[in-house]
């Protein structure tokens, strides 16, 4: 999870707060779920509010499954798709979507790649065609793949002005020693010019295939109306067996700093350690735990202690970067270069604090409400509400998952609260990565 998005997040939670109704009730259309004979799973959402339809498509082949050397090979793959097909090419490809008002985007993330459409319902057939064809007659023109890589070190190299992103990726080269996760999704300056195509059509001949993928179609659309436009086709696309590849991961564990002296005037610090998978059973637990902690913007203790009491940071908080496998936890601060060690011993206390007495019962109850309360927000859009679907198929949480979710939240009490911060946070072992003006920082 982008460190920037949720801080950003942090920022806009209190406007949000104004707006948000404690006793919030959410309907959600209902979803049909089908396994097809080639093992795609289908699910399909009507939403006819609007006269669109939202077309999303994860398939497990994330950067986790990159080879040593050639990481960044999935994010490649997955924007290879739109460089050309065996019937157009790149141009082609933008044109026919602007003619008929869609948008077409492919992405890699760390365990698996989207692919997703939105299209009128008026050119649905057409804009299925287009998706299918880019999804299963991609050629990765050479020049273009050669392209991507340019415009994707370029953006490493842009990132490095980026103190924050500097960070991130210390921190995580820093905790996963020897992990899949270790390196960043796009990849790094010694990788890719190492990637040719080749590679890209092979990653993609192993990996983009119905098997274990999920296909999710939310919209103005019915049941009866998939099985006739969609259903020949997705039933066509043909299965291959999908190699199995353990996931082994080793992380650091602390008490460890990583120093990064910049020319700057405020330091940029991450403070952190292992963290657990989505598929954790005190999953529920820690988003509350973590909430009180720093995940709830101006309700936090960190907020409360660092920022609001001192005034020493413009942004801190904490949260867990969960995936298929564990992540980490991390606490992000940006304060003066000359504050930069108060801060730290101040989110240390407060990590220490937390593991020590049970929370206030009106903390405890705030946070349920505003966890069970901003849940609707997460499915406002359709595009939303495919990418909540796709996620709960993939993670196995059940389609009645919206109607567990306020029991899930509700059933946290204090002793959990306290439990999962004994169990999971480690304020003695944890990896510090500061990149700061080390001199006026103290740090040196």
């Amino acid at each position: 999870m982008n460190a920037k998005i949720l801080k950003t997040t942090m920022l806009i939670w209190l406007l949000f707060c104004l707006c948000l109704q404690s006793n919030a009730s959410l309907a959600l259309p209902s979803v049909e779920r089908t396994v097809l004979p080639n093992r795609l799973v289908l699910l399909v959402c009507e939403d006819h509010s609007l006269p669109f339809v939202t077309i999303q498509l994860l398939i497990p082949s994330g950067s986790n499954r990159d080879p040593s050397g050639e990481e960044g090979l999935s994010y490649l793959t997955a924007k290879g798709l739109l460089l050309g097909t065996s019937k157009r090419n790149a141009t082609a490809i933008n044109e026919e979507l602007d003619f008929i008002g869609a948008s077409l985007h492919s992405s890699s993330g760390r365990d698996y790649a989207t692919l997703n459409i939105r299209v009128l319902k008026k050119d649905l057939e057409k804009g299925l065609d287009l998706f299918m064809e880019v999804l299963t007659q991609p050629t990765f023109p050479e020049e273009e793949v050669k392209r991507e890589v340019e415009k994707t070190l370029a953006a490493i190299q842009s990132a490095e002005d980026d103190p924050g992103e500097v960070a991130e990726k210390a921190f995580q080269k820093a905790l996963f020693l020897r992990s899949p996760y270790a390196h960043p999704v796009e990849g790094t300056r010694e990788s890719l010019p190492r990637i040719k195509r080749n590679a890209v059509l092979q990653f993609f001949k192993t990996y983009y295939h119905p098997s274990n993928s999920i296909f999710t179609i939310v919209g103005d659309i019915t049941l009866d109306e998939v099985k006739k436009i969609l259903l020949p086709t997705l039933i066509s696309w043909p299965t291959v067996e999908i190699p199995k590849r353990p996931f082994q991961s080793t992380f650091a564990k602390g008490p460890e700093t990583v120093k990064i002296n910049r020319n700057i005037t405020q330091a940029n610090m991450i403070l952190g350690h292992q963290g657990v998978s989505r598929e954790n059973p005190d999953y529920y637990a820690l988003t509350v735990m973590n909430y009180i902690l720093g995940g709830g913007g101006f309700s936090s203790r960190l907020v409360e202690e660092i920022r609001v009491k001192r005034g020493l940071a413009y942004s801190v908080g904490s949260f867990f970067d969960v995936g298929k496998y564990p992540g980490s936890f991390q606490i992000f601060l940006q304060t003066k270069n000359e504050s930069a060690r108060e801060a730290i011993t101040l989110s240390l206390q407060e990590m220490e604090r937390i593991q020590k007495e049970l929370v206030l019962d009106k903390d405890l109850e705030r946070t349920k409400r505003y966890l069970i309360g901003s849940f609707p927000i997460r499915l406002d859009t359709q595009g939303k509400l495919a990418n909540f679907f796709t996620q709960v198929e993939y993670y196995g949480l059940g389609l009645d998952y919206p109607k567990k979710y306020p029991t899930l939240i509700n059933s946290i009490t204090r002793e959990d609260v306290l439990r999962v911060a004994q169990k999971y946070l480690h304020p003695k072992n944890t990896i510090l990565v500061i990149v700061a003006n080390l001199k006026e920082a103290g740090m040196e």
